[in-house]
């Protein structure tokens, strides 16, 4: 997979350049929004990392820019924080927005979802009912079975559920579910995630013998069928 990382920061931009590559990526990396452009329409990319401040043009024009012609997938990472802020990224054609300072393990599972959602098939956005293992949930009648047995879930728990399970074997940071079902940067002071994920895994697991829902200390949660 070909990246074009467009970064204004060169220390960043040579720590992503390094790392990304690391992770088997190929990586082109450029510093300002006018050769950022032009790389973006001119090479054969399967997704951008664009910064929002850039000097020439910046992530929000170079993204409109874009988007006449090339609905090439892409992240924007960017100190602007404020809902507002990312509202307008998503808003403009942005497929996801990280906020700096970030986690680079984040980063990186972040791009691994885009890049396997814009290789899915068509019929995949056409999908109503997840499933994993004997858990089921319908997306359309907004109800989540395990084993056959209705799950009591909260609206907010049938949200977090939906998220995992669209992840499922990806493990989401605290950050990333604070934001996705939230819609709120997680504050390390307090608990919200952590007492969530408790209540949902009291439903989800604590009357089936098999568990989906895993914490991963340091890093975050996972939904997926381990081995015994």
């Amino acid at each position: 997979m070909k990246l074009l990382v467009i970064e204004d920061e060169l220390r960043l931009a040579e720590y992503l350049h390094k790392g990304l590559s690391e992770e088997g990526f190929v990586v082109d990396a450029v510093h300002d929004g006018v050769d950022g452009l032009h790389m973006a329409m001119e090479g054969d990319y399967d997704l951008l990392v664009l910064d929002g401040m850039l000097p020439g043009i910046d992530g929000l024009g170079l993204l409109a820019a874009l988007r006449q012609s090339k609905q090439t997938p892409v992240l924007m990472l960017t100190a602007r924080r404020s809902v507002e802020d990312r509202v307008r990224g998503l808003e403009s054609g942005a497929d996801d927005y990280l906020v700096k300072p970030f986690a680079f393990s984040e980063l990186v599972a972040r791009i691994r979802v885009l890049l396997r959602r814009a290789s899915a098939p068509a019929d995949a956005e056409r999908v109503t009912v997840l499933r994993l293992a004997d858990l089921e949930v319908d997306l359309l009648r907004h109800r989540a079975t395990r084993a056959g047995q209705r799950l009591d879930l909260t609206p907010k728990e049938f949200n977090l559920l939906v998220l995992l399970l669209r992840r499922q074997g990806s493990v989401l940071s605290r950050t990333v579910i604070a934001e996705q079902v939230w819609d709120m940067h997680f504050d390390s002071q307090t608990n919200i995630i952590d007492v969530a994920v408790r209540r949902l895994r009291g439903k989800l697991d604590a009357p089936f013998d098999s568990k989906l829902l895993h914490a991963v200390r340091g890093m975050g949660y996972v939904l997926e069928l381990r081995s015994p």
